[in-house]
Parts: C-alpha cells; structure tokens; sequence
C-alpha cells in the first residue's frame, strides 16, 4: 500500500514539473513574440538585413554667380532610376534658419529671379508614401553685379563720369588666373550673345562676330597675376615679368563716352614680355576686377591709340555658359 501511495505521488510530481517547464517555454516564447511585434525584425534579421541607401542627388546648372535680375536654372538629378516623381525645393538666406518651400517649384527643375545674395536651395524627393526620399546638399545663389546696381554705378560702366572720380589702383586688382574669351568666340560658343545684341542694337548678328572677332583676337590665351608678376601663356608657353604702376590716362571714344587705362611699366629686363600693360575694366577706383580688356606693347602712347583690339579676359575657372551669362547681363 505504501508503495502504491509512493508510486502516485511520483506521478504527480512529474506531471507538475511538466507543467511548470510548458508554462516557462510558453511564457518565453510569448516574450519573444512581443519582441518581434515591437521592433518589427527578429534579432537574427537585424545581422542579415542591409540597409537599402537612398540614391544621391546632384544640383546641376548653377553660375559661378549671377546679376540681379538674371534667371536661376537649376536642375535636381538623381543617382539611379526610381518611380518616384515628387519633388519639392526649398530655400533658405543667410539671415535664416528655417527651410521654407519654394512655392510653385514641385518638379526636377528650378526656375527663379536672382534677388538675394546667398540664398540656398536644395532640393527633396519624395516616394509614393510622401516620407523624404533623398535630399540633395544645398547650393548658394552668389550675385555679384561688378560694376554696382545704383545709377552712379551704371553711368560709370557706360563711360559717364567726372575726372576727379578716377583713382589710382594697385595690380592686384587684377590679381588672378585669367583665360582669354577668344577661343570661345572662334568655337560659336558666343553666337548667342551677338543675337542678343543684334536685337537691341544697329548691327546684324553676324556684324557683331566680327566686331568682336577683331577685338578679341589675341595669341595670349592665358594670364596669370600675382605679387605684381604677370605672365602670358602663349601656345604653352610662358614668359613673366614684374610691373609697377605708372600711372592712368582718361581717353574719350568717338561715340562721346569716356575710358580709363591704368598702365603698368616693366621693371626687370625680359624680351618676351611688353614694357606696358594697360587694363581698361569699365572700373575706375580700387576694386576687384571680374573681366578686362588688356593692351600690352614696346611704346605707352602708340598703345593709347589702339581701340579696336582689346583682348579680353575672364577668370579662369569660368565655363562658356557663366561667361555668356555675365555678357547677356551687360
């Protein structure tokens, strides 16, 4: 008998640890049921799924700078191939620090007035549940109009201006890597500039290419501004020497506008290089030039004479679409 009550008591005991050992793995398994629920991905997902990146956007078309007034450009270009077709811009100036949309701009391109120095735009896609997509890094609009926006600026750019304004100025306002317009000229890449003018002006299209063409004809196709050394490029070649100022001289053009020379004199013996450099900038105090016009010879008054060929130079890093930018401007 009392083995009998021994033998069922064993049997219960090994019925209640069954139990016990069910419920735990039951408890566990709802655990990690809660856990996948939660997070969405198993533990064993997150170390075998890949992130997916995003494609990448680049803003192409922007200037090296613009004018007030000049039409911005811009078109967003996405990495890869996707479906998507929901775009958003959005700008920000420099006084800011909140995005704002750029209303009206909803698809890849950007059509704007430049207004505001040092804008930035930057441009969004989204995907079909309107989460972001990608997001290209910001560009900056740099408006920079050269000879100055107010009337005294314009009329001094146009050759109106009295003799006490002129003031003398250093070479390092020329100071640069600059690139001769020439070659752009002979490649056509400055046809559409001569129809601009044709339109506005008294001359044919193709009488303002060769206007142009005798003006802007020169060997020197790059010039180079430093520390008061210049030197000229000519077929890959290069000669340098130094210059000191000597001085500016006003000269009045036939059509009853008037001009500045500032002249610079050789001061080391160097064959290959002029005794005179004359810069004519539409300038006519202390500032930066952004383009000229260069005259360079053996005899400084024989210079002052020449006025139908002014070679003609921009920044070197400049592309044929800024420089016919900056001269549809003018």
């Amino acid at each position: 008998m009392k083995k009998l009550s021994l033998l069922i008591s064993l049997l219960a005991l090994s019925v209640m640890l069954a139990a016990c050992q069910d419920a735990k793995e039951g408890e566990t398994a709802n655990h990690n049921a809660a856990e996948t629920e939660e997070t969405g991905v198993q533990e064993t997902d997150v170390q075998e799924t890949d992130v997916q990146e995003s494609g990448t956007i680049t803003i192409e078309g922007l200037g090296d700078h613009y004018h007030t007034g000049d039409t911005i450009e811009l078109s967003a270009v996405l990495s890869e191939n996707v479906d998507y077709d929901h775009w958003h811009w959005y700008i920000k100036e420099s006084d800011q620090t909140e995005w704002e949309a750029a209303s009206g701009q909803e698809g890849d391109t950007f059509t704007g007035e430049a207004t505001t120095d040092g804008l930035e735009i930057k441009a969004t896609l989204y995907d079909g549940n309107h989460e972001v997509y990608s997001e290209s890094e910001p560009v900056t609009i740099v408006i920079d109009d050269h000879h100055g926006h107010d009337e005294e600026s314009k009329n001094i750019n146009a050759g109106i201006f009295e003799d006490e304004q002129v003031k003398d100025r250093e070479l390092s306002d020329w100071e640069g890597d600059w690139q001769s317009v020439y070659p752009y000229l002979l490649a056509g890449d400055l046809d559409e500039v001569f129809e601009h003018k044709a339109e506005e002006g008294d001359m044919t299209a193709e009488e303002y290419k060769e206007y142009y063409t005798t003006g802007y004809e020169t060997d020197v196709e790059r010039i180079i501004i430093e520390n008061g050394n210049v030197t000229f490029f000519r077929d890959g070649k290069e000669s340098s020497g130094d210059y000191e100022y000597d001085g500016y001289e006003i000269l009045t053009y036939e059509a009853g506008n008037r001009g500045v020379r500032f002249i610079y004199k050789l001061v080391d013996e160097n064959a290959d290089m002029p005794q005179y450099i004359q810069f004519s900038d539409h300038l006519i105090f202390p500032t930066d030039s952004h383009h000229y016009h260069l005259y360079w010879g053996d005899d400084r008054e024989a210079l002052l004479e020449e006025v139908t060929n002014w070679p003609t130079y921009y920044p070197s890093d400049l592309d044929a679409e800024d420089i016919v930018r900056d001269q549809l401007a003018h």
